[in-house]
């Protein structure tokens, strides 16, 4: 045991701990008597190619649950299940059962969100062009399905609500683009560098890109209040909002008079925000959402009359 204790630098007290950690893995180490005695594994047995503990095998699997619910998984749907099998037959039947009873009995209370999957391939090619700092070629599919080859300097890689985006600049037009990873059916590194802009917060940008895309309506609004309660309720990816230089002398985080934009496909969704912000707001644009925020405002009223 000395001669082990010193190819592992540790000493004799701590190799006993490792053999107890192993026996509680189910390693059938036995301990030789003798002067030439110490530990061994039992003829016959090959150890597993995973060594997890309870805390690490647990952490694991559940990742893979919680990364296929929320969407960030890639491949197929299948490759977290496949993954978990494979996990599970690596490991000590004790604690294999014991995780079982764990994801058996574990429940949710939000249902699984909708998930975009990107493919392996395109993840790790434009990740690997992020790192190197190498432009890549992408083939994209825009939401009313057309279809271009565009380039790219990828700056990052950022998942929201489910969905994997990777930000960056068209070197070609010389403006920033956000593109959704599921609609990338091919991405290709091309020669050359670029450096990314200093101090860039790729998380920011998707932000902002996602609330500045284009849809039917464009909404502006000004808000009294503060940003911090605006976002409350229009997060960054949902809307922009602009704060006026403070008066000198007053304080920044003060409710003042906010200047907000969004862009929706649908406005009925929005009457109720609003109404929850619980501040007061005028509508500069649309004329439609006007219209839907006194009809919410009367049905309110009608309601709070009735006996």
């Amino acid at each position: 045991m000395a001669e082990l204790a010193d190819r592992l630098g540790v000493d004799g007290r701590t190799v006993r701990r490792y053999v107890a950690h192993l026996v509680d893995l189910d390693i059938p180490v036995e301990a030789v008597r003798g002067r030439y005695g110490g530990y061994r594994l039992a003829p016959g047995y090959r150890l597993p190619p995973l060594m997890l503990n309870d805390d690490e095998a647990l952490a694991v699997l559940l990742g893979l649950v919680a990364g296929r619910r929320t969407g960030l998984l890639t491949a197929t749907e299948t490759a977290g299940e496949t993954a978990a099998a494979k996990i599970r037959r690596a490991l000590p039947e004790r604690l294999a059962r014991r995780l079982d009873a764990v994801m058996e009995s574990l429940a949710f209370t939000a249902p699984p969100g909708e998930s975009a999957t990107p493919e392996t391939g395109v993840l790790l090619a434009i990740a690997d062009a992020v790192r190197q700092r190498r432009p890549i070629s992408i083939r994209y599919t825009t939401r009313d399905g057309r279809r271009s080859t565009r380039t790219l300097h990828p700056y990052g890689i950022v998942t929201h609500a489910g969905r994997w985006y990777v930000t960056g600049t068209d070197p070609g037009i010389g403006h920033d683009r956000t593109f959704r990873l599921d609609r990338i059916a091919d991405a290709r590194t091309l020669p050359g560098s670029f450096e990314p802009p200093a101090g860039l917060d790729p998380v920011q940008r998707v932000l902002s890109g996602l609330a500045k895309a284009a849809y039917r309506y464009e909404v502006t609004l000004r808000i009294h209040g503060t940003v911090e309660q605006i976002r409350t309720r229009l997060p960054a990816s949902v809307a922009s909002v602009e704060a006026p230089a403070p008066a000198e002398g007053t304080d920044p985080d003060t409710a003042r008079w906010l200047h907000v934009e969004l862009r929706a496909e649908r406005l009925d969704w929005l009457p109720p925000v609003l109404a929850s912000l619980d501040l007061p707001f005028v509508i500069e644009r649309p004329d439609e959402l006007r219209d839907l925020v006194i009809a919410l405002a009367d049905r309110l009223a009608t309601s709070a009359r009735q006996a």
